[in-house]
């Protein structure tokens, strides 16, 4: 029984670690919105999808109350993603502004807000649990699966300026550790969801390998900002969060991409 939770402590202290860092990939993209005082064509959905993620593991996690690990990387995810949405907001144009807004309405006031009366108020607490878990699990499987996107884009483009190796590793190491953890602390929600992380982080990089020397084509404005439009699609995730920090990249290669046009 000791040794079981000592390695429910390693992997939680792991999967927070690479967790941790994975959320503040982002920065240097604000950063530049920041110098450049406009938010450059990015959107603003991946972010408060990820808000609504947090929002959705830690009032798991509160009903499991065995799971602290959960309570603290989505918390500090929920003051990074409210940070990110905030600076968005601050810099983005009145149309983005009010896309946001509803975006904020749909996910994290009405969407949560169903979810928590249809469930905090089941008499049962495992079946509220079983429910709310399975709610968990569905939309984190749909956010680790939201890198096909990435995946279409570089078999397209035959081309990986838009699919930065590093964050494929980190994500890839991140899925590790949190299906380990879910796996000694024998919850299923959290373990089942990284095994298809693990699957698409392990191909991003094999396409790395395949792509990596191949000549970058040049990329006309139009078709960067429908890259900008794809990826701003994608949940990123556990975190969650992988379309989040492929802003980072998306950032880099728009700049290349306008240097040769």
């Amino acid at each position: 029984m000791a040794l079981h939770l000592t390695w429910v402590f390693v992997f939680g202290i792991l999967g927070n670690a690479v967790s941790f860092m994975v959320s503040l990939a982002p920065l240097p993209t604000f950063y530049q919105i920041y110098k450049k005082k406009t938010s450059e064509g990015f959107q603003s959905i991946p972010y408060v999808v990820s808000l609504f993620s947090a929002m959705l593991w830690i009032y798991y996690a509160l009903l499991k109350k065995d799971a602290m690990f959960l309570i603290t990387i989505n918390t500090f995810n929920v003051f990074v993603q409210i940070f990110y949405i905030i600076t968005y907001f601050y810099y983005g144009p009145k149309k983005e502004k009010i896309v946001t807004v509803k975006l904020m309405l749909l996910f994290n006031v009405f969407g949560f807000g169903v979810i928590f009366l249809s469930t905090f108020f089941l008499s049962n607490p495992s079946i509220r649990l079983l429910v709310l878990g399975y709610i968990c699990m569905a939309f984190a499987l749909a956010v680790f699966a939201a890198p096909l996107a990435i995946v279409r884009k570089v078999i397209k483009t035959k081309s990986v300026e838009y699919m930065p190796f590093t964050l494929s590793v980190f994500l890839t190491l991140g899925a590790v550790m949190w299906f380990l953890y879910g796996l000694f602390l024998k919850d299923m929600n959290i373990a089942v969801p990284n095994i298809l992380g693990f699957i698409f982080g392990v191909l991003q990089m094999i396409l790395y390998a395949v792509y990596r020397n191949h000549p970058k084509k040049t990329v006309e404005e139009s078709d960067l900002k429908l890259q900008l439009s794809d990826h701003s699609v994608i949940f990123d995730a556990a975190k969650l969060g992988s379309n989040v920090c492929s802003d980072v990249s998306n950032n880099n290669g728009r700049d290349d991409a306008l240097n040769k046009v």
